[in-house]
C-alpha cells in the first residue's frame, strides 16, 4: 500500500474521530451523562457503530477523550483570544472575563456531567482523575501566563488557584438558572483584590 493510499486513511481516520468527540460533547451537554450512549453519538456523528468501537471501545474512553479534545482546542482558543487583549490596567479584568466565559461554556457543562457520573462509576473515575488533574494543570499554567505573573512570588500561586476555584463555582451555580447579576458583582470584587494581590510589593 503506497504513501499515497495511507494518507487519506489517515486523515479520513482522524476526521471520524473529530466528529465523535464533537457529538459526545453535545450529546454530554444535551441529554447528560446517562442520555449520551455510544449509540447515540456514533448516530449524531453519522459514523457507524463498528467504526466507533475501533476508535473508542468504551462509553468511559469516548467521553474523557471528547473532554481532552475540547480542553485542548479551548485552551487555544483563550491564548489566541488573550493574545489580542491589549497591555495595561484593564487586561486584568478582560483576562479574568475570557477564564470566566470557560466556565460557563460547553466544556465545563459536559466535564461536570462527567464528574457527577464519576462518583459511583469506577470505569468513569479512573479514567477522568488523571485527565482532570493534566486539565486543572493546565489551566492554572493558562491562568498564570495570560496574567504575566511570577508564581515564585509568595501568594501568587494561592492567588491564581482561588481565582480558578471562584470561577468553577460560580460556574457550577449558573448550572440551574442564570446568576449572572451576582456573579457580575462577585468578579467586580474579586478583579479589585487580585489587582492588589498581584502588584508588586514596593522594596
Amino acid at each position: 500500500m503506497g504513501v499515497s493510499t495511507r494518507v487519506p486513511q489517515q486523515e479520513r481516520s482522524r476526521a471520524t474521530q473529530a466528529r465523535l468527540l464533537e457529538a459526545t460533547v453535545e450529546c454530554l451537554v444535551e441529554h447528560g451523562w446517562s442520555g449520551t450512549t455510544t449509540t447515540v453519538v456514533a448516530a449524531r456523528a453519522g459514523v457507524s457503530r463498528g467504526a466507533q468501537l475501533h476508535h473508542y471501545p468504551t462509553k468511559a474512553a469516548l467521553v474523557t477523550a471528547a473532554v481532552a479534545h475540547l480542553a485542548e482546542r479551548r485552551a487555544v482558543e483563550l491564548r489566541t483570544e488573550a493574545d489580542a487583549l491589549p497591555a495595561g490596567p484593564q487586561r486584568l479584568d478582560r483576562v479574568i472575563d475570557l477564564l470566566g466565559a470557560a466556565f460557563t461554556g460547553p466544556l465545563f457543562v459536559a466535564a461536570l456531567e462527567l464528574w457527577v457520573a464519576a462518583r459511583t462509576d469506577a470505569e468513569l473515575r479512573d479514567a477522568l482523575v488523571p485527565l482532570e488533574a493534566t486539565v486543572g494543570r493546565e489551566m492554572h499554567r493558562l491562568t498564570v501566563e495570560l496574567l504575566g505573573v511570577d508564581e515564585r512570588r509568595p501568594g501568587i500561586r494561592e492567588a491564581v488557584q482561588a481565582t480558578l476555584d471562584l470561577l468553577r463555582g460560580l460556574g457550577v451555580a449558573n448550572l440551574l438558572s442564570d446568576d449572572s447579576p451576582r456573579r457580575a458583582a462577585l468578579l467586580r470584587m474579586w478583579k479589585r483584590q487580585l489587582a492588589t494581590l498581584l502588584t508588586p510589593e514596593a522594596p
